[in-house]
């Protein structure tokens, strides 16, 4: 069974290592991502997808776009009987999806139908979810519409979205390699619709939602801290200055003063930064100050970044 493998970021990498590990001999090839400008140098880079691919050494495919003019040709040339996709981060057009005998699978971060779209681990956490899925899907026009072949999910509590992400890629990988065993086998899992009704649109990541509103609730902001790190982070301002927040706990109960202000600061260790907010207390652990690297609250409270009766801006 030849299989050709589309995705983009470090999430997909562990499946095609998986597939790699299983059907090395029937990869014919990768379709990636063009190479983009990172940091501040803005030199072209590759995506973690084609640094994994030429490493294995398979065949790597970047084209600007999936237009028939730009990749048909080599589609027909690899003649692949499934294609497999992870976070490729492209719509794929109907000759793509048409094309292979086994259709297209993907690999996509949620217990489908809940969160579809592009930002689904981090939607979720936002939104207080325990429970986190991954869905093997045949892929169709809609955006993630598809019939299901299998889902799982997995129980989190304090984790952030990095640490999230790296498990369901791992379970992601592993049902992809149990399903297009079957389907080798001549036994595929059965087709199962999505109940639309029960779906949910999981939004890109925008600036706009990476800034802490101290009004929520400390349960709601230690969420949406986790959802947000390793990127982009979540961010406020604080002495005229921004700071992005990489780890904090929540605390029930509440405080008189008024929200974003902070409590308490802990200087001892690792140090706390206690701040009041809508309902309960948000305890900063770790922490990102303007032109700085990661720190420990206690760090920052030692270099005489924030104090007692400072106020975050919201």
């Amino acid at each position: 069974m030849k299989i050709l493998f589309m995705g983009t970021p470090d999430f997909a990498v562990t499946a095609l290592q998986a597939l790699h590990d299983k059907y090395k001999n029937d990869i014919v090839g990768v379709v990636t991502r063009v190479d983009a400008p990172k940091n501040r140098g803005h030199a072209l880079t590759p995506s973690p997808v084609k640094t994994a691919a030429i490493k294995l050494g398979l065949p790597v495919f970047q084209p600007q776009n999936l237009k028939e003019e730009n990749f048909k040709d080599n589609l027909l040339s690899l003649a692949p009987d499934v294609i497999v996709v992870a976070a490729y981060g492209k719509i794929l057009p109907e000759y793509v999806l048409n094309y292979p005998k086994y259709g297209c699978l993907n690999i996509h971060a949620s217990y489908l139908p809940e969160y579809r779209g592009a930002a689904p681990i981090a939607r979720a956490i936002m939104d207080g979810k325990t429970e986190l899925g991954v869905t093997i899907m045949y892929m169709e026009k809609g955006l993630d519409t598809g019939d299901m072949l299998a889902r799982k999910a997995l129980s989190f509590e304090n984790e952030n979205k990095g640490e999230i992400e790296n498990a369901l890629a791992v379970l992601g990988a592993q049902m992809m390699t149990e399903e297009l065993e079957k389907i080798e086998n001549g036994a595929p899992s059965p087709r199962v619709k999505q109940n639309d009704s029960l779906s949910s649109y999981a939004e890109k990541i925008e600036k706009e939602d990476c800034r802490i509103d101290f009004s929520k609730s400390a349960k709601e902001i230690k969420n949406m801290i986790r959802a947000l790190a390793p990127a982009p982070y979540a961010f406020s301002r604080i002495n005229g200055k921004n700071i992005k927040i990489t780890r904090a706990s929540a605390l029930d109960g509440g405080d008189e003063k008024d929200a974003g202000t902070v409590i308490s600061v802990n200087a001892k260790g690792e140090g706390k930064i206690a701040v009041a907010t809508g309902n309960g207390v948000l305890e900063i652990e770790r922490l990102i100050p303007e032109g700085k690297k990661e720190m420990s609250a206690g760090d920052f409270v030692r270099g005489r970044g924030i104090a007692e009766g400072d106020r975050f801006e919201f």
